[in-house]
């Protein structure tokens, strides 16, 4: 199959530090060119890919920029891929909304998968003006704000499981990776290692928006905490040596997590995860079984002692079982599949749009008609 995979050029592919929709493109992409198929990866240059690559920006923007503006380079990105799409059989977009309106005008199939928020009225609004795009969704719950969305399948992340070693014996400190914002809620990890009476490492960014609150919330937070340690923005090795040498990993958001990589990461590392209940929370974590899902901070402080006795092996065999590369590319070879069978338009596109549409990357089939009779 020939597919397209167009990835944001926020990171790279994969990025070198965090990044979490570009580390499941590149996952899914090596996975497929593995099985055979034929991909063409539309991302930035600093991407290291087994597929053919195009690059659509010099570098990554979040790091290195282009001197565009994140939305030219996204739309010039955007027209390299569907000038082209009559190259493909399916174009994989998973730059959200900024392609449909290219895949409304193209003979050739998109699938979008939603790897963002959903639940907010603008983005809602977004999607709802064009009910036809044919939606993969990363959880069950994402589903949830946009009911009435055309949705065609819901597809785990996966991740690079051989990336992560398997410790089956568990360290003495709590683990909380990724990215310091407000929704993310690092100081309730700061509340609950406090609480438990344990050591807590925080291996984090903080993107340029997120400056004041750090400095603001978090920062005296750490200053004051003598068992906090803030090691920063980690790359992927130090990530799994962070989170396979944890007693546990806190997940205590404040928000509709589309997905949570991160603790698919951790599982795969055998440390359990501690988590908060929302968004796509218990679709990743077994309560009881690879860590616990909890709704208050009582809760989450009691199950930080209760992790002892959650079996670290299974823990590894729930993610090889669920989130790994593998698991990630049956789903998306069925959706390839069935999108295939089913036609290039959208049943939901109107017959009028149909009619009038010209095709990016090829001409109408009334203007080709015309050139073969006359």
């Amino acid at each position: 199959m020939r597919l397209a995979m167009v990835a944001p050029l926020v990171e790279a592919v994969p990025p070198r530090l965090y990044g979490g929709t570009e580390r499941v493109v590149s996952v899914l992409t090596e996975e497929l060119v593995r099985r055979g198929h034929k991909v063409t990866l539309f991302a930035s240059g600093d991407s290291r890919t087994s597929a053919e690559l195009v690059a659509c920006s010099p570098n990554s923007l979040r790091l290195h920029g282009d001197g565009l503006l994140p939305t030219a380079s996204i739309m010039l990105q955007l027209a390299e891929v569907y000038g082209n799409a009559v190259s493909f059989d399916v174009v994989h977009n998973h730059v959200d909304w900024f392609a449909f309106p290219f895949a409304r005008l193209s003979r050739v199939p998109t699938i979008s998968t939603t790897h963002g928020r959903l639940d907010l009225p603008a983005i809602r609004d977004t999607y709802e003006r064009f009910p036809e795009q044919r939606l993969v969704s990363i959880s069950a719950d994402q589903r949830r704000y946009v009911p009435d969305a055309n949705w065609v399948a819901t597809v785990h992340n996966g991740i690079a499981i051989d990336h992560f070693r398997f410790r089956p014996r568990a360290g003495d400190y709590l683990v909380f990776l990724g990215r310091i914002n407000a929704e993310k809620r690092p100081d309730r990890a700061i509340e609950i290692a406090g609480r438990a009476g344990r050591r807590l490492v925080i291996a984090a960014k903080v993107d340029p928006v997120d400056r004041a609150y750090y400095e603001q919330e978090i920062e005296p937070l750490i200053h004051r905490s003598p068992w906090v340690e803030y090691v920063g923005e980690v790359d992927e090795q130090e990530k799994d040596a962070i989170l396979g040498g944890a007693y546990a990993y806190l997940f205590p958001i404040d928000w509709p997590e589309p997905f949570g990589l991160t603790m698919a990461e951790s599982l795969a590392t055998g440390t359990p995860v501690v988590a908060w209940r929302s968004g796509s929370v218990p679709e990743v974590v077994v309560d009881g079984v690879t860590g616990f899902v909890r709704d208050d901070m009582d809760g989450m402080v009691r199950a930080v002692e209760e992790v002892a006795g959650v079996d670290r092996a299974a823990c590894r065999a729930h993610a090889e079982r669920f989130f790994s590369g593998e698991a990630m590319a049956d789903g998306y070879e069925a959706v390839y599949a069935a999108v295939l069978q089913s036609g290039g338009f959208p049943a939901l596109l109107p017959a009028r749009e149909r009619a009038l549409v010209r095709f990016v990357g090829g001409e109408r089939p009334e203007a080709s008609r015309g050139k073969q009779s006359a």
